[in-house]
């Protein structure tokens, strides 16, 4: 039996149902209709009782569609979780990723009443061609409802989820359904490239010459669109696809971007605690199986060298607009550099930061405007010197 995390220790809570698989989506998600939804909320609840931290400082539903389920799943979840890890008290943000088709006022008030402070919307699009592009299947002036129902029940935080660099969009076309959006004053919001995910039915798509990317200097010019614009709007690029007005960054992911420690539970959920990640199987019925054992069956689990640790901590953490320090990166990856040798990663930043993509800033690192675009790409070379 792993250790139990610490009291505190950031929890995810993996529900899988959607009301369509959209093809470009490369999370664990199945279609839920006839599907034994509340035997998964069951299910959820069993492996809570095992493996969840108590008073948790963030708590983070996500999937699939947590929305999805009913109102008597959702009320059970929520009741029964705050029994088992007493969240309410302790958590500092509770987020609950919700689908336009699937949250109405009745869903929004009672998310409020069981102690959900935030909620995230997956608008994706305001392009109905681009919606129905992507599998989506709600409408625009769903998605308007939706974030209505949310403000009217007083959830008081907002973030709202897009999606750029669609085939065939257009630069024009994206940046009046961003300012529509930001017109709305949600307090975030995600802005991701469309990306062509291994396995996904748009990377097949892509191979085939179903569907073409757009160019990269499209993407280029999109991705620099959208952070003046939000910029304009008094909404801070945070993280690289992440923007937020002052004090509403996702602190459940930044913990993630910090290589923190996180408990998750559900199917295909990842938890990290101490050096060792687990896995759990991406299938409800090998997960469900799992349960009613000791629990201790896992898709996978690995427990990297320091040295990988370190690199991974700075893939993750150049991702954030504060940038990373090396001090705080060994001490996260509990990494001790051997006497008179020199930090792998720090010399890796200093080479970067010569060749104009990173720069020092005090004692951290972070992305310049070169670097930005190329975030992914600069990344990985702090994993490369760390594969042992």
């Amino acid at each position: 039996m792993p250790p139990r995390a610490e009291p505190g220790t950031p929890l995810y809570v993996h529900l899988p149902f959607c009301a369509a698989k959209c093809p470009y989506c490369d999370f664990y998600s199945v279609a839920g209709d006839d599907l034994d939804t509340g035997g998964v909320i069951e299910a959820v609840l069993r492996e809570a009782e095992r493996f969840a931290p108590r008073a948790p400082r963030t708590v983070f539903f996500g999937g699939g569609t947590p929305s999805f389920h009913s109102p008597d799943e959702l009320r059970r979840l929520l009741s029964e979780l705050e029994r088992i890890t007493a969240f309410r008290e302790s958590a500092e943000e509770v987020t609950f990723e919700c689908n336009p088709e699937s949250l109405d006022a009745e869903k929004a008030r009672l998310l409020v009443e069981h102690g959900v402070d935030r909620v995230s919307i997956g608008f994706q699009s305001l392009e109905p061609a681009v919606l129905e592009l992507f599998g989506r299947v709600h409408t625009v002036d769903q998605s308007f409802r939706a974030y209505g129902a949310a403000r009217e029940a007083g959830v008081p935080r907002i973030a709202v989820d897009l999606i750029y660099g669609a085939p065939g969009q257009g630069v024009d076309a994206w940046t009046r359904g961003l300012e529509r959006v930001l017109a709305l004053g949600p307090d975030h919001l995600s802005a991701y490239n469309l990306t062509f995910e291994p396995g996904t039915p748009f990377a097949q798509w892509l191979a085939e010459g179903k569907l073409a990317q757009e160019p990269e200097a499209v993407e280029l010019e999109l991705f620099e669109r959208t952070r003046a614009i939000a910029a304009s709007r008094g909404m801070e690029a945070y993280e690289v696809s992440n923007f937020a007005s002052k004090g509403e960054e996702c602190r459940h992911n930044l913990n993630y971007w910090r290589n923190g420690p996180y408990v998750g539970l559900g199917p295909s959920a990842v938890s990290k605690v101490g050096h060792t990640r687990r896995g759990r199987p991406r299938s409800i019925g090998a997960w469900r199986r799992a349960l009613e054992g000791d629990g201790e069956e896992w898709a996978f689990e690995e427990t990297l060298s320091p040295k990988a640790r370190l690199g991974e901590t700075w893939w993750l953490g150049l991702r954030l607009a504060r940038g990373v320090d090396p001090e705080e990166a060994r001490r996260a990856a509990g990494f001790v550099a051997a006497e008179g040798k020199p930090d792998p990663a720090e010399e890796t930043a200093g080479r970067l930061a010569a060749d104009g993509l990173l720069e020092r800033v005090g004692e951290r690192f972070r992305l310049t405007v070169r670097g930005l675009p190329l975030a992914d790409r600069v990344a990985t070379h702090f994993l490369e010197p760390s594969r042992e």
